[in-house]
């Protein structure tokens, strides 16, 4: 299923990946829907919806929606990384960034902030800001632990995601494929093999780029997760390092838990 084509290059392209995620893609979709575009800007962004051949009334939804950027391919793969892949290849945008199924772009003026960040003779490679987390009702959850950092430098991942995946805009011609061999965190490895190619990384503010469902498969997989991440960082930054970081981890980890365990 193909619905819309853009007749121009767009500057963004903002992929969506879901499979029978009829209860969720509405208010993502939504989001997008409502941005405010200056008008002068017919190539500001598509909208690429990668479902996987979704059972329940997702398409049908996606049909009832109407937005001329929006192209929507339906059709089995392999798992969301696959996903995000195909998603990669077929997006026309200069830069690409993934909204998920219940994430959410924050106001109305979200896209604007990117393309205003599009400036100067070197383009900048990452474009981020901060996250918001919402519950399944999209209401505010709370902040995320970790914080974008004002200056994103390719050591800044040592500490962890610390920019959530859907807040880390990428120049498209450096943007890597995902390694599918990571169940859970091809996303936080994708982030840093994107860094080391990027010669300019610029941040939004501290306004709320993006609102985060908290329920997403890393989060339902926490724990393997977390050893994927291990792994990845090892090979990135060394072990003994990423030793040393993981202390704090271990203690954020055990504080949440206890944390819950109040409420």
């Amino acid at each position: 299923m193909n619905q819309g084509q853009s007749e121009h290059k767009p500057l963004l392209s903002i992929i969506t990946v879901c499979y029978n995620a009829a209860d969720n893609l509405r208010s993502t979709i939504e989001s997008v829907d409502r941005q405010e575009i200056d008008p002068r800007r017919e190539d500001a962004y598509e909208h690429l919806i990668i479902d996987g051949a979704s059972t329940d009334g997702t398409l049908k939804m996606i049909a009832r929606t109407d937005n001329p950027r929006r192209r929507t391919i339906s059709e089995p793969d392999e798992g969301i990384y696959y996903a995000m892949n195909k998603g990669l290849e077929l997006a026309h945008g200069e830069y690409v960034m993934f909204l998920n199924a219940g994430d959410r772009l924050h106001g109305t003026n979200a896209i604007e902030r990117i393309l205003d960040a599009v400036d100067g003779v070197v383009l900048p490679g990452i474009i981020y800001g901060q996250t918001m987390l919402i519950d399944n009702d999209g209401q505010y959850a709370g902040e995320r632990h970790l914080r974008a950092p004002k200056k994103l430098r390719l050591g800044s991942f040592r500490d962890g995601m610390v920019v959530c995946h859907q807040a880390f805009v990428v120049l498209a011609r450096i943007a890597q494929p995902f390694n599918t061999f990571y169940r859970f965190s091809a996303d936080y490895d994708w982030c840093v093999r994107c860094l080391q190619h990027s010669r300019r990384n610029v941040y939004l503010g501290d306004e709320p780029l993006i609102e985060y469902l908290n329920e997403g498969m890393t989060t339902r997989n926490r724990r393997a997760s977390l050893w994927e991440r291990f792994r990845i960082m090892t090979y990135y930054y060394g072990l003994f390092p990423t030793l040393v970081h993981h202390v704090g981890f271990v203690f954020r980890y055990f504080g949440s838990k206890k944390g819950k365990a109040r409420n």
